[in-house]
């Protein structure tokens, strides 16, 4: 058996632990075609708690229904791709449109550019409600995902949701979901023609309970046919704080550790497995996740890290040397950054695992 962890960003992981039920609206809608509120979907989180991962379950779950998917990252000039893969799907359902020619060929032929006469050269709306129309006869419909939206070009994303809001008023079965940071999330929802999102499933991702993740480690590594003890699971499990994408790493290392040498994990190997992860995961995540905070976030973030857990705002404003309302603001940014989150009333603890030892070096 070859190492079933992925630790890459939106590979699909040999479990989606803690994530039993988050589709299920979305499943529902799915069901009903047009109009539920779970076709519009919006995952959110801090860097590497699994929001590419969710977009792949919903293209998976859709393409299982016998929905058309076009999957997307919001790099500049996504709306033209998806239009072009709109264009795609609608010639392969239907007659096709007449005097269109082969201009150019994809690496290895895997895909057909096409020049269509002027009078075919249809606008993108009219492409969709083309696609969507015969979808409906097969009583499908179509799925747009898109990821990383605190990337994309703002007008892409409000004239998407335009169009989108267009095909679900004429009752055409389209879905749309979406995965970013908190933060862009807040601001697309608060812009213009986009507010019509605001009634989309929104989905803030967290970590998983400790002990699934010792679970899962202990029948994964099993199936391998190794064996790993208790003591061993809860320690690589405590290790991951139930962050999907330090699941991934700590599992990743430790079966490299373990298929090296022997059947049974010692605890050494699970100590080097959790000191890889932990490095790769400062790099990977930490370093990015830090790499826009101002001076003086990083001067929050850092008045934070002399707690051991959780945080009272009133206690970081002392240490900063700043009034409420001005600690009140940097709050607000570094929960729609996800650097950190919520924790009650005044309170507030870290998004990231291992972000606190970090910035204590």
């Amino acid at each position: 058996m070859e190492n079933p962890f992925r630790p890459t960003a939106g590979a699909t992981p040999p479990e989606l632990i803690g994530r039993a039920g988050i589709l299920d609206e979305y499943a529902y809608g799915l069901r009903l075609r047009s109009g539920a509120p779970g076709l519009l979907t919006i995952f959110t989180g801090a860097r590497g708690v699994g929001k590419t991962v969710m977009l792949g379950a919903a293209e998976d779950l859709a393409r299982s229904q016998g929905w058309a998917v076009v999957s997307e990252t919001a790099t500049r000039g996504f709306m033209g791709r998806i239009g072009n893969a709109m264009r795609r799907l609608a010639d392969e359902l239907g007659p096709g449109p007449h005097g269109r020619r082969v201009t150019a060929l994809t690496a290895a032929g895997f895909g057909i550019t096409t020049q269509l006469p002027p009078e075919q050269q249809l606008e993108w709306r009219e492409e969709g409600v083309r696609l969507l129309r015969l979808l409906e006869e097969q009583r499908t419909g179509l799925v747009i995902t898109v990821d990383e939206i605190h990337a994309a070009e703002r007008q892409e994303i409000a004239q998407l949701a335009a169009d989108v809001q267009h095909f679900i008023r004429m009752d055409l079965p389209i879905s749309l979901v979406f995965a970013g940071l908190p933060a862009a999330v807040s601001d697309l929802l608060n812009e213009g023609v986009a507010t019509f999102l605001r009634r989309a499933d929104r989905i803030d991702l967290h970590a998983a309970a400790v002990d699934e993740v010792e679970r899962s480690y202990r029948e994964i590594f099993a199936d391998g046919g190794f064996t790993l003890s208790a003591e061993q699971a809860r320690r690589a499990a405590e290790a991951t704080g139930g962050y999907p994408f330090l699941i991934q790493l700590v599992g990743y290392f430790l079966w490299q550790e373990t298929e090296r040498i022997s059947a049974e994990p010692t605890d050494d190997m699970v100590e080097r497995a959790v000191a890889a992860a932990r490095r790769r995961n400062e790099r990977v995540v930490i370093e990015a996740a830090l790499s826009t905070a101002s001076g003086r976030d990083l001067d929050f973030l850092r008045a934070m890290a002399e707690d051991d857990g959780l945080s009272a705002t009133a206690d970081i404003g002392r240490r900063m040397g700043a009034r409420p309302n001005t600690v009140g603001n940097y709050r607000t940014r570094l929960i729609d950054a996800g650097l950190i989150e919520a924790a009650g009333h005044g309170l507030v603890r870290f998004a990231i695992p291992g972000l606190r030892d970090h910035l204590r070096r």
